[in-house]
Order: C-alpha cells, then structure tokens, then sequence
C-alpha cells in the first residue's frame, strides 16, 4: 500500500506532524479449533497490514477518519470523547474507541489524538483485519504517548477491544500474531501458558496462497457445539485423570477409554483436536529441518480432519482442497474456523500459475463464484514506518 497517499490525506485533513504505524494481518499455518483445548496455534505476520497516520492534537477529543470506508453507507469521519458513555455509533471507529478505552482501564493517560486509518488485509477473508487494526492503533498510542506497555499487554488490550467494545469473545492468536510477528519465521504460541517460540519459514521456490470462497463463515452454534462437545470429553477423561484439564492433556489412549460413556460425535471431534494438536508439534520439527514437503503433507492431513471429523469444512473448501491435490500442490487446507472462508495453499513456484488459473475457473463453473487469490509472504509485526 502508498503509505504517502495516506501521509496526504492526513495532510490535507489534520495538517502536519502525522506519524506512520503499521500492523499486520495473519495467517495460521495448522492448529485449528486447538486454542480453546490449550493446545498449540502456528500462526505468522503477512505483508497485508491495517495503517494509521496519527498526530496528538491538544484536545480530549478523538478525530478519525476511515477512507476506506463506503460513503453512502457508512459515515467515514467520527468524532468521539474518551469516557465509557462516548463509544461511537461507527463499527470500525469502536475498534480505535475500545483500545483507548482498555488502555485507560490500565491506568494510561490517553489523550486525544487525529488519525486516519486504511489497509490492505482483505475483510472477510480470515485474515484478521480487526486485530491488525487493533495492533495497529494500540502501537500508536503507546508510542506517541509513551504510555509503556510491551507487546504481551498490546495484544490483550486487542483481544479485550474484541470481548468489550466488538461483542467478540476470541482468544488472543490474532493479536499475539499481529504484534509479535517476525520476518521469515511462524509463531508457535501455547495457548494454555501464552509461551511462545519462531519457527523458521522462508521456503525458497514456494508461495503461500489463499485461495477465498467468498462463502460467509457462519460460525456462532456451530462453533459453540464444538467447544462444548471438547469440555464434555475433557470432564468424562478427568473423572479416571485427574490432571486432565483440557484435552492438550489427553492422548488417544485416554480418549479410548471414554467410548460409550461419551457420544460418538464427541469422540471423534476429539479424537481431531488430539491428532490436530500432534501434527502442529511435528509440523514444527519439520520446519526446523526446512522439510516442507512433509509440513504440506500434515496440512492436507489437517483438512481432511477438519472435513471428516470436525465437520467444519463445505463443498466449495473440500472442491479447492481436492483441485490443490490434483494439481500437486505441496500443502492445502481450510484456515480458520471453517464453513467458508479460505483454504491456505503452499504451492512450488513452477506449479502455481496454472494450477490457479485452472482451479479458479473450474471453481466459478460449478459453484458461480469468482473466488479471490491473495499470495502473501510471513512479514513483521506492529511497527512504526
């Protein structure tokens, strides 16, 4: 993105003095549905980033601007106080209204500031945009006001804009991965302890490749029901395992013992999140012996988990995960929480241009959708320009 055309329209709305921030979108290489069982997220930093130009000005006011945004549905300026009674009616505004808000719960002195925000993270798209926006303005503020958070307490303050201003209860991978970040490297975070180790990924003659459903992600109950089904399996283990708290904590074994006296959808929803959970940590050692072909193989192996077991898949991500297949695609499987969205793709150099031109036309004949391509590559985290 032209972070000078963002520079001038700061200009040529606020004046001089704006200063450049950035943070990233994400993407998750394997790991779904782990987070919630205190298991293991792969997640990495993409060069597509929300953007702010932001100045103080002197007053207790917040003035934002949204270019982006469409005029003739949604207001692109909003102005608004710091006090709780202050939130703005602008969704994308209560994303920079929430993060001075947290900030403020934690005893910042956060005064008001001019910023003009855009972006080239995809919405929609599983990308993230809402915790790079976050990041985004939460580096910012911190930066400009000296206000003296690290990143572990950035990234809570996003995920808690999500819980309190958003009505989003998500956990905290997409804002852990927007602010840590790291060039050529994937972040293996425990959810359960919030640990966090890079792995190397810089894989020479590949390309990441999302290949977008433009199917909406209907999650809601059928996210519930899953999460439920875990906790119910977990309770049933930990009656003979005591030690058992999630089902990070369980091994196929112990999950045997529970047949019958959990439901056999349960079971073998468990069942994923167990095996899920394994090939994260042998994804991980792949990784570290640049073995990529082996890291694609469990990421098919992730989809085809999360389509049979799981059910979280549909027909438009298991026809692109078959065509990925077909057309020798290293590594292809749904990102996300499923029923649309995106399938993740690692794709040899020689072999992308023509297995996306024939899998998307092959895509919008049956279906009678044009599917969207982004190639992205693992970048760093929140930042100043």
């Amino acid at each position: 993105m032209d972070t000078n055309y963002l520079k001038q329209i700061f200009k040529d709305k606020f004046g001089e003095g704006g200063r450049l921030f950035a943070s990233p979108g994400r993407i998750n290489i394997i790991g779904e549905h782990t987070d919630y069982n205190g298991g293991f997220v792969l997640p990495g930093a993409i060069d597509k980033a929300l953007y702010c130009c932001i100045r103080p000005n002197g007053t207790a006011q917040v003035r934002a601007y949204a270019p982006d945004e469409n005029p003739k549905t949604v207001a692109v300026n909003s102005t608004f106080g710091l006090q709780e009674a202050d939130k703005p009616k602008e969704r994308w505004a209560q994303y920079i209204f929430g993060v001075c808000r947290e900030m403020i719960k934690k005893g910042a002195t956060v005064e008001g500031f001019d910023i003009v925000v855009s972006g080239d993270v995809p919405l929609g798209a599983g990308m993230s945009s809402s915790a790079a926006l976050e990041s985004c303005v939460g580096f910012a503020l911190n930066t400009i006001f000296n206000l003296g958070f690290d990143l572990f307490a950035l990234a809570k303050i996003g995920q808690a804009t999500e819980h309190n201003y958003v009505g989003v209860k998500c956990g905290i991978m997409d804002q852990f991965a927007s602010c840590f970040g790291k060039e050529g490297s994937l972040i293996r975070l425990d959810c359960r302890s919030l640990e966090y180790e890079y792995f190397p990924f810089a894989p020479q003659g590949y390309t990441l490749v999302l290949i977008n459903t433009r199917v909406t992600h209907m999650l809601g109950n059928e996210y519930n029901e899953r999460r439920e089904s875990c906790e119910r399996v977990v309770s049933a283990i930990a009656r003979k395992h005591p030690e058992v708290k999630f089902l990070r904590d369980a091994n196929l074994g112990m999950l045997k013992e529970v047949v019958g006296i959990v439901s056999s959808v349960d079971y073998i929803r468990s069942e994923f999140v167990i095996e899920e959970i394994q090939r994260l940590l042998d994804t991980c050692e792949y990784l570290k012996q640049g073995d990529y072909e082996a890291a694609g193989r469990e990421m098919y192996e992730t989809h085809t988990g999360l389509s049979m077991k799981y059910t979280v898949s549909c027909p438009e991500l298991d026809f692109l995960n078959e065509k990925a297949k077909e057309h020798g695609v290293t590594g292809s499987r749904v990102m996300g929480g499923g029923f649309g969205g995106c399938t993740i793709n690692l794709v040899k150099d020689e072999l992308l241009e023509n297995f996306l031109s024939k899998t998307t036309a092959a895509y919008e004949k049956i279906f009678n959708i044009k599917p969207e391509v982004y190639r992205v590559a693992i970048k760093n985290g929140a930042r100043e320009l």
